[in-house]
Formats: structure tokens, C-alpha cells, sequence
């Protein structure tokens, strides 16, 4: 698991410039391209696909309750993706992680960064990408020691345990970041 590494090993490298996974930075959607349950719609939510990969965006503009609200936007984007109503345990137990670990990049946005600017979440059938972009300068680590029995500081040590690999990409003269995790589909 790595921290600095700006993307996971072997996948999708940098994107493109401007490029968050559909052309024109993204349109919004009124329905899911697959007959699912319908997409956000508005100038906050869009939907798109790209390379093969479903793409589903939030932005938190002027948003308030971000964290219920990023959780609800990805439980919808789990329906279109048919990764829910989960038929097996593993399916609802990996449907659960993807829940738990946005709920974690966008809670420690709010708590160490200003609050998050936008989620975008990425499923290819094997590996769902999420993303929280934030204005905030500081590194996200899982805390050392890990202390189980005191509150507080167990964010990143949950997403390190539930993600396939996760780090933080940096745009050059751009403040803030994005925290990346990727987690796997069930088998």
C-alpha cells in the first residue's frame, strides 16, 4: 500500500489534461446508460464512461451533510452497477466496504482539508476507484501505532485494510489533492 505512489501500479496513469473520465468534462445524466436505476441529475452530479470503465461524479458546491450525501450518490451509482441488491454475502459485504471507505475519504476531507470539492467514483467490472478531491495541504497516513481502543484516527488504517492500494495525487501549481482508493469487485 503506498501513500505516494500517484497511481496504482500498471493501470490508468495520470489523466488526461482537463479529463475526469468524459469528454468535455463531463455531461450531466438523466438516466443510467444501462437501464439502472436513474443517475443524479443537475450541475452537481454527472455520469459518463470512460475506457471501458463506468464514471459517476458529485460535486459538493455549496452542499451541506456531505458525507450522507456522498454515501446515498454512491449507493445509487452500486444499483446502476448491479453490484446491489447484492445476492451473496461477499457481494454485500464488498458493497458495504465501498460505502464505508467513501464515507471515510470524504469525513476526513471535512475534519483535515475544508471539506471535499468533488467524488468521483470509476467501476470496470474488477476494480471500483473512488476519489475525493479536496483543497487541503496536508498528507493523508494511516496513524502509527494503531491504537484499536482510542476514538479518533482510524480513517486511513480502514481504508488501507479495505482497499486493494489507495494514495493521494498532487497537480502541479493546484492546491489541494486527491485521495484515491481502489477497491475489488466480489468474486
Amino acid at each position: 500500500m503506498s501513500t505516494t505512489r500517484p497511481y496504482s501500479p500498471g493501470d490508468r496513469g495520470p489523466e488526461p489534461s482537463g479529463a475526469s473520465g468524459t469528454p468535455g468534462g463531463g455531461a450531466p445524466a438523466t438516466s443510467a446508460p444501462d437501464g439502472g436505476v436513474p443517475a443524479p441529475s443537475g450541475p452537481s452530479a454527472s455520469a459518463g464512461s470512460s475506457g471501458g470503465g463506468q464514471v459517476r461524479r458529485l460535486s459538493f458546491d455549496d452542499q451541506g451533510g456531505v458525507v450522507p450525501l456522498a454515501r446515498d450518490f454512491t449507493r445509487q451509482a452500486l444499483y446502476a452497477w448491479g453490484w446491489l441488491p447484492a445476492a451473496t454475502a461477499d457481494q454485500r459485504a464488498a458493497a458495504e466496504d465501498v460505502l464505508l471507505v467513501v464515507s471515510e475519504l470524504v469525513t476526513n476531507a471535512c475534519l483535515h482539508a475544508e471539506g471535499p470539492d468533488h467524488l468521483s467514483i470509476t467501476c470496470d467490472n474488477k476494480v471500483i476507484r473512488i476519489e475525493v478531491t479536496d483543497r487541503g495541504a496536508g498528507q493523508p497516513a494511516p496513524r502509527t501505532p494503531h491504537r484499536a481502543g482510542r476514538p479518533g484516527g482510524h480513517g486511513m488504517f480502514i481504508v488501507q485494510r479495505l482497499c486493494l492500494d489507495w494514495g493521494v495525487v498532487r497537480a502541479p501549481g493546484v492546491a489541494g489533492k486527491t485521495v484515491w482508493a481502489d477497491l475489488g469487485a466480489p468474486a
